[in-house]
């Protein structure tokens, strides 16, 4: 986890060093806000977006500190620490897993990349500031005296309720590239679009700026990082364990929550049989356990071996392509193992409410995501195969 030895610190982390005794300290911070974050899902579906009470447990806990440079008052997690954070609070509500994984990472983007002195104006307050936004640019930038001229819609900007900034990536008007721009949340406009088969509690909705005029210190010109160690030189290989272990979280919800219905599940007409004593449910079952479990190692080994990589220099391209078909993997996996899972368990899984259905549609969402597209594969095997040097994120 090696953060720059001689960078400014602009904020005291209140993290631990070493691996292991900070992989107990932010798993002891999930089962602080457990209780808060289980008890709030259902408010946060209804309502669509995280319940205040679990985006604060969230804010409080410093969770979302976890992926961003020590330099900044973060943690500066190894990936597989990330992932086994990200699978406790999945666990605990999808929705909130969700938010995290999304949150620390643009924070991560932002505290890394920016100069030391906005950095240092975020990092003013109380506690760890809260960021939402997007990662696809889609607005447009124009420099003006001080700063740039900003405007755009952004979409899947999961907690932007919440938040405290939004970042907004745009393509400059006047030469290539994107401008990384934080704007405060109370200069965006938020759009009630979010209306979604899954991940309701997410509040994963669009945001807009028109004109908003952004200072020169608040934007990010190149998106590379200032700050922090090998965790900020994965390029797009960054958020590759973030989703493959989201995916997996929700498909071993799925097999626990047949597990513990086999014993009352009844299947058949005339006379039942309880699913436990049913072969197919017995091997779906060892299957779906080897399959998972196959895939979140694969998923950690990935993640360890492009960590490692970015040592001294940002991930080769083969790599962050291999991390995120990965990834894709892990969600196909999943998906799958749920699938099985899903009609072996018949009409009960199909009901309103089912901790079948609300997994199913939660992971059906989930994998609607461009990073865990079949393209990953396509990427990978065309760099295998010799035909490109390049594996865009498309």
């Amino acid at each position: 986890m090696d953060c720059e030895p001689h960078a400014q610190e602009l904020s005291e982390s209140p993290f631990p060093r070493g691996e292991e005794a900070l992989r107990s300290f932010l798993l002891d911070s999930v089962g602080s806000i457990a209780e808060v974050i289980s008890q709030s899902a259902e408010i946060s579906e209804g309502t669509r977006t995280l319940a205040p009470k679990a985006a604060e447990a969230l804010r409080t806990s410093g969770l979302t500190a976890m992926k961003s440079p020590r330099s900044a008052g973060g943690a500066e997690a190894h990936p597989t620490i990330q992932m086994d954070v990200i699978e406790a609070v999945t666990k605990l509500d999808p929705a909130a897993g969700w938010s995290l994984l999304v949150a620390s990472g643009i924070a991560a983007r932002v505290l890394s990349a920016l100069p030391d002195d906005a950095a240092r104006e975020l990092l003013g307050s109380e506690s760890f500031p809260l960021f939402a936004g997007s990662l696809k640019p889609t607005g447009s930038a124009r420099r003006v005296d001080g700063g740039l001229e900003v405007s755009g819609r952004w979409a899947w900007a999961s907690g932007v309720r919440h938040a405290d900034y939004a970042v907004a990536p745009a393509f400059f008007e006047d030469q290539p590239g994107v401008a990384w721009v934080v704007a405060p949340l109370n200069t965006v406009e938020i759009h009630d679009a979010w209306f979604s088969l899954g991940l309701k509690g997410t509040g994963s909705t669009e945001f807009s700026l028109d004109k908003a005029f952004i200072p020169q210190r608040f934007a990010s010109l190149t998106g590379k990082p200032v700050r922090g160690g090998a965790l900020y030189r994965l390029g797009y290989g960054s958020a590759a364990h973030e989703h493959g272990i989201f995916a997996y979280a929700l498909g071993r919800a799925a097999l626990d929550a047949a597990v513990a219905a086999a014993e009352e599940k009844v299947r058949g007409y005339a006379v039942g049989k309880g699913i436990a004593h049913r072969e197919i449910f017995q091997s779906a079952v060892a299957e779906g356990e080897l399959r998972l479990r196959s895939s979140r190692l694969l998923m950690a080994d990935t993640a360890t071996r492009l960590f490692d990589s970015a040592v001294e220099a940002e991930a080769p391209i083969a790599l962050q392509a291999e991390a995120r078909a990965a990834s894709a993997f892990c969600t196909n996996e999943a998906i799958e193992v749920t699938t099985q899972i899903f009609r072996i368990l018949g009409g009960d899984s199909v009901m309103q409410g089912s901790p079948m259905e609300r997994i199913w549609r939660d992971l059906m969402t989930a994998q609607a995501h461009l990073f865990v597209s079949q393209s990953s594969y396509e990427a990978l095997g065309r760099l295998r195969l010799g035909l490109s040097e390049e594996a865009p994120l498309g």
